[in-house]
This record gives C-alpha cells, structure tokens and sequence, in this order.
C-alpha cells in the first residue's frame, strides 16, 4: 500500500529541509570553534531570516539592473495598508473572494496605478493586467513564453490532472491533438440532442410555473449542459432533468429533492455537486499562493472526497470504453483511422482509438466536460439574467426569431446563422459576464510589455514571474468599449461601434481565449446557447428574477449599491455592481451565488410545447 503524502505534510517537508540547514550549521560550527550556547541559539533564530532578506534584497537589486539594462521598467508595486510583505492585500483578496463582487480591491488598484501593477504579496511578483496588447502577447504573440507552469498545475492536479487545461508543451499538444478531430463542423451542427433535451427543460420550467413558484434557471441549465455534455462526450446521459428539482429557499424543504438516491439522476445530481465544490478548492488555492495554500491543507488533501465522487462516474465510463475497444479488436472491428470521426462515435470512444492509458483518458474526459458544462451553462444562466432585467432585448430578440425562425418547427444551422441579433445578445453577455474572469500564466524566459503610457519605458518581466490578467475586467473598461461600456447593449456587436472599438483590436474581446489555445469549442458552445435560447424565446414571452427566491445570503448585498458613487474610478465597474441584483460568484468560473430564480410568462401563439 502506498502512503499518499497530504499537499501541506510535502510542503512542510520540504521547508523542514531549508528550516534545519541554520542549526544543523551552528551546531557544526560550535562543535569545532567551541562557541557559547548563546551564540549558536541565536545564530540559529537569526540565519534564516536573514538569509530570505538578504535573498529577497539581492533579487530585488538584481531584477532593477537587468530591467535597466534593457530601457524598461517594474511594474508599479501596489501598497494597501503597508502592512508586511502586503498580506492585507492577501487577506483582502480572500475576502472579496468569499464576500465581495468580482474585481473588487483589483480595479481600485487599476484605477491608482494604471492597467498593469504588481501586489508583490509574501515579496512574490504576480504581474496583473487588463491591457489587451499585453493579453495578446501572453495567448498569440509569444504564447511559447507563456505556460502554465509547474506551480500552476501542482495546484490543479488533484482536479484537473494531465488534461488539456492543465498542460503544457508536448503533453498540451497531444491532448489538443486527440480532440481536435471531433469538434468538426458536421457534429457541432447536430441539433437533435440538443433539442431533446431542451424539450425536458421547457417541460419543467411550464410545470413550475403552473404552480407559481420560481424555478432556479442556473440549477435547470447545470442539468440541461450535464445531460447534454455526457450524451455527447460519453453516449450516455445523467438525465438530471428528469429529477425532482429545488424550491425557492422559503418553501418547504419536505418537498426538495425526493428523487431515489441510488437513480442517475441523483448520482449525476452528486456529481455535479462534488465538482464544483473540487473546482472551488483548487481555485482558492490558486488566489492564496504556492506558500499558502498547502498549510490549508496539511491533515487532507481537501479535493479527495469530492473528486472519490467525480472520478469514480469518469474512471467507469473511461472503463466501459476500454472494454468497448477490446472487443472490437477482438471481433476485427478496430478502426483503421484514428484522425477520422464515425458518425456513431462518441469522444471517449474517438479518445481510446489514440490511447489505452485510463490516466490520460480520464483526465481528458473531465477537462472536456468541464468545458462543456460548466461554461455553457453559466452563460446561458446571465444570458437569461439579462433579459429579465431588460424587457426591451428579450422583445427585440423575440421579434427576430419570430420573423427569421417562427416560434415552432424545427432548427437548422442556416437559420440560426441568420439571428444575428441573437449572437449579439449571446456576445453581451459574454462580455459582461465571461465565464474565466480570471486566468494566469507564467513566463519562461525574460521579457518587456509595452507600456500603457507611452512616455513611459517598457515593463520588464522576469523569468519565471506569475503573471495575470483578467478578461472580466478588460471586458469592462469604457475607455476600450466606449462611453456605454457600462450598459447592456447587444447593438455595440452590430452597428458602428463595432467598427470604432472591436474591429481594430479583437483582443478586447476574448470569451473563448484566443491563440494556439482557443477554445476548440466555441462553435459547438454559441451553437447549443442559441438553441438553447431560441427554445426559450420562443415559448415565453417574458422572464422575470425573483430575488426572494434566493436564499437571503447570496442576495446582492445592499451597500453594493453605494459603488455608483466610485463608479467614475472604477471604469464603470462601480454601476455595474450597484445595479446586478445577482451575487456573481468565482472558482474556476463564474456563476450566480444561491442560484438564478426566475418566474416565466408563456408567449401568445405557441403550442404545448415546440
């Protein structure tokens, strides 16, 4: 049996090695110099303290001369309370996580020292930008510079382990390489799975609304992308729609979930369940730091249990594909070319004609699920956020699909190319709400940014330097997407603003990445979201948010309405956040806190169900 060491009894390991090096030393020195007692205590207690500053020091001196030697600059150190090494930037961070809205603390920051800045917090740089030229950079221009790195991945390998979001180089290109042939434009035009499982959601949200009770669109969406995504992925689907769904916070809890727990629905209920919470643990770690996180973690790896309930559906449909392939040999039935998709085939079994290793399978499984879940949902969750807040686009919108589509009958890829507003409306929302409002990276050899303010020298990146950006953030800047950039306005993707603002510089709009590492599928997500919402518009005719349905917790809080005040230092941010009546919430993506609680009004002319 092998012994599995916990994330914080490795690190503490490995810190006991550089702890023991001052005493083992000075008791050394005593034994041979014949020192007083006193003098090898204290020169134990001094030594490694000294040692980090003088480290520290030297770093700091050395990385001024080589940025000078190359006519740039550091970017700016941000400063908080003053206290040590900038923990209270730290603590704040991991407060706005658990309470705050998304970037609060960051655009205050942007706001005093410009788009690029670095919280140097515990004396490590982590350079953070909203700067699209310098996004640019780290995804396309010299994407080979920028990887996510050794600390990044030992982070996330509980999780995500070798998969393709959690890769880099070789094993990145054989992941991407394994998967590309199955995203081809004959099978992300496939509508019938789609549209059977949309079936099920329009069924229960009538069936809910026929008992005036809100229904939690974000709970009803996470159920239609996992049923979906597992049909297609793997050829066998949770069929979680088909479950007892939650009531509104102040309902009787008697009635909440009743479904068997031994059902697939249920288990694919706990599997979605156990993954967030995984995704929200490794997320966390991330935001506290390769010397943090890991003393959070000393008695247990804390995503085990949750990832005992993830890893067991995947390692057993990974199984079934392995035992699907075996007989196929065994009968001569074994496909001949690995670059080619069959009509019948399904991911797992596209991924096992490559591979037999269960590791690399699994892991590919769930980064891809993860990807066409998780995403797709979140966003057709803000999406419908949006037009129950603003009436005047959901008329527009269904005007649109009246006239282009009809509010019955079947969909084809054509007619879905002709909405355009309807992917503007799509694009908004991604805009205001991309679902990886955070992401980072690390650079592999030294470098210099441009600088935001051209009277200004270049900013140097060092070698092995953490840096950020956030695409939530640069998604929102005014000076980027004009004066409105605050407003929802689906038209900005659709008459001259996209000429003045987007045209010239596509990196200011970046839902999907961009670079070697774009997402492979985004046609397949904008597809399922449009069918997805045509389904919607054209059997309801209004949405509204019901934020009593909420659990009081995650409610908006109220003193985010006094942010309007700071909104002229905050490029906007500030209306944005007094005006959202939901609570965005992060882990790897963003999500609605305590659910998206809707009622729905069914629309003039439509049949029992289209």
């Amino acid at each position: 049996m092998t012994l599995k060491l916990t994330p914080g009894i490795r690190y503490l390991s490995r810190l006991l090695l550089v702890v023991s090096v001052p005493p083992v030393v000075s008791a050394l020195l005593s034994k041979y110099l014949d020192l007083p007692t006193w003098t090898v205590v204290a020169t134990s207690a001094l030594a490694l303290p000294a040692f980090v500053a003088l480290r520290i020091t030297y770093k700091e001196i050395r990385t001024r001369k080589r940025a000078a030697s190359l006519g740039a600059r550091l970017a700016p150190k941000t400063v908080l309370k003053g206290w040590p090494a900038n923990i209270d930037i730290l603590v704040m961070m991991m407060e706005n996580q658990r309470t705050g809205y998304p970037g609060d603390g960051l655009w205050e920051f942007t706001a005093r020292y410009g788009p690029v800045w670095n919280p140097h917090v515990l004396w490590s740089d982590l350079i953070f930008t909203t700067n699209p030229e310098h996004i640019q950079r780290i995804l396309a221009t010299d994407f080979k510079n920028f990887v996510k790195g050794e600390r990044f991945r030992s982070a996330m390998h509980s999780v995500l382990g070798v998969g393709v979001f959690n890769s880099d180089d070789e094993m990145w290109k054989f992941h991407r390489s394994m998967t590309r042939p199955f995203f081809s434009r004959d099978r992300i035009t496939h509508f019938e799975l789609f549209d059977r499982h949309a079936e099920d959601v329009i069924k229960q949200i009538k069936k809910r609304m026929k008992g005036g009770l809100a229904i939690d669109f974000q709970d009803l969406m996470g159920r239609f992308t996992l049923d979906t995504a597992t049909e297609f992925l793997f050829g066998s689907s949770f069929h979680t729609l088909n479950a007892s769904l939650p009531y509104p916070h102040h309902f009787s809890r008697s009635i909440h979930y009743l479904s068997n727990s031994s059902s697939p629905a249920q288990a694919g209920d706990d599997f979605a369940s156990a993954f967030y919470e995984a995704q929200e643990i490794i997320s966390n770690r991330e935001r506290m730091g390769d010397d943090v996180w890991p003393l959070f973690e000393i008695l247990e790896d804390r995503t085990d249990r949750h990832m005992k309930v993830v890893g067991g559906y995947v390692e057993r449909v990974v199984e079934e594909a392995l035992a699907r392939k075996k007989k196929a040999v065994e009968e001569g039935k074994e496909a001949k070319r690995v670059d080619e998709v069959e009509e019948d085939e399904t991911l797992l079994d596209h991924l096992v004609k490559i591979t037999d290793d269960p590791t690399v399978l699994r892991d590919e499984t769930l980064n891809i699920l993860l990807a066409g879940r998780d995403t797709t949902a979140a966003t057709l969750t803000f999406c419908v956020y949006l037009l129950s807040m603003h009436p005047h686009v959901l008329s527009k919108l269904r005007a649109e699909i009246e006239e282009r589509i009809g509010l019955k009958g079947k969909l084809r890829f054509e007619d879905i190319k002709e909405c355009r507003y309807l992917r503007a409306v799509i694009n908004e929302t991604l805009r205001l709400f991309p679902i990886v409002p955070f992401n980072v990276r690390e650079a592999v050899k030294e470098t210099t940014w441009p600088s935001p303010d051209p009277d200004l020298p270049p900013i140097y990146i060092p070698a092995g330097t953490k840096v950020s950006y956030s695409v939530f953030m640069m998604h929102r800047r005014k000076d980027l997407w004009g004066p409105d950039g605050k407003y929802i306005r689906p038209e900005r993707f659709l008459d001259d603003r996209l000429k003045k603002y987007l045209a010239p510089n596509p990196f200011i709009f970046l839902p999907f990445n961009a670079g070697p590492r774009i997402c492979l599928g985004q046609q397949f997500a904008y597809n399922e979201m449009s069918l997805m919402i045509i389904r919607l518009v054209q059997n309801f005719s209004s949405f509204t948010y019901d934020e009593e349905a909420c659990p009081p917790e995650w409610r908006a809080r109220p003193q985010w309405r006094e942010a309007i005040k700071a909104d002229a230092n905050t490029c906007g941010q500030g209306y944005r956040k007094a005006t959202d009546r939901i609570y965005p919430k992060m882990t790897l993506t963003m999500s609605i806190a305590g659910g998206m609680w809707i009622k729905a009004t069914e629309g003039d002319n439509v049949g029992e169900l289209v």
